[in-house]
């Protein structure tokens, strides 16, 4: 584990990460997602990808990088940019897990690498339950009335012991509509999903195959973390793609 000082828009950031494989000189970047680290995605993918070197990275806020200002999916893959080009790591594979999947999407315009992957990436929005709905109607009635404090019970689950940075940051990103930005992408696309996946649903994975032109999409055995069983076969397809995408 190794720590990169670095500033993005006049803020110093500290960013936690670490490689395998460092004397390859074909990388892989592997981006986590919300509430994770990289020591989760470092447990499934550490015995793929043999011939890359692996970059694994903790996104600010999260393992051991650090944090002080409410942060955007924009501004989040800013600064992994700005890591890259410290390091002059320009890499042929992007993976991003959930919320990190939209962050390797934004990477993958400026990157362009042979291979972007999404694992149940967040950024397709659907209208929320008319339970959730009422919930967030209540909690800002109850706002308006000043019983602020009672907050705390109307909070997601992804919030419970979060900084108000962290927090800040999360109310950010977690609507954000990407529909165009996967429109957008020129990489070719694979796209992996759990099939029982309740966090991001398995429509949201079809609707990204279908807004990404070349794109391929596949349901796997699972939920939301999917890929700490699915790995081998994940990095198989992505590794077969690159060969064909070499061949063409």
């Amino acid at each position: 584990m190794a720590l990169a000082e670095l500033v993005c828009d006049e803020t110093p950031y500290d960013l936690s990460y670490e490689l395998l494989h460092p004397e390859k000189s074909a990388c892989v970047l592997i981006l986590h997602g919300w509430g994770a680290n990289k020591e989760l995605m470092k447990r499934a993918f550490a015995g793929e990808f043999a011939d890359f070197c692996h970059i694994y990275l903790d996104l600010c806020g999260f393992g051991k990088s650090s944090i002080s200002k409410p942060l955007n999916s924009f501004e989040y893959a800013k600064i992994i940019s700005e890591f890259l080009r410290q390091k002059e790591f320009t890499p042929q594979i992007i993976i991003g897990h959930s919320f990190g999947g939209k962050i390797a999407t934004l990477l993958s315009k400026e990157f362009a690498p042979k291979i972007l992957v999404l694992l149940s990436s967040a950024g397709i929005c659907w209208q929320k339950s008319l339970k959730v709905r009422a919930k967030i109607a209540l909690f800002k009635a109850f706002k308006r009335l000043g019983f602020s404090r009672f907050g705390s019970f109307f909070a997601s689950k992804d919030t419970k012991g979060m900084s108000q940075t962290m927090y800040e940051t999360f109310k950010n990103v977690v609507d954000e509509d990407f529909s165009e930005i996967f429109s957008s992408v020129k990489s070719q696309t694979l796209i992996f999903w759990g099939q029982t996946d309740s966090a991001t649903p398995l429509k949201s994975g079809e609707k990204i195959h279908s807004l990404i032109t070349n794109s391929d999409f596949y349901a796997l055995n699972g939920e939301h973390f999917f890929f700490l069983d699915n790995a081998p076969l994940i990095a198989k397809s992505v590794l077969n793609a690159l060969s064909k995408a070499k061949d063409e």
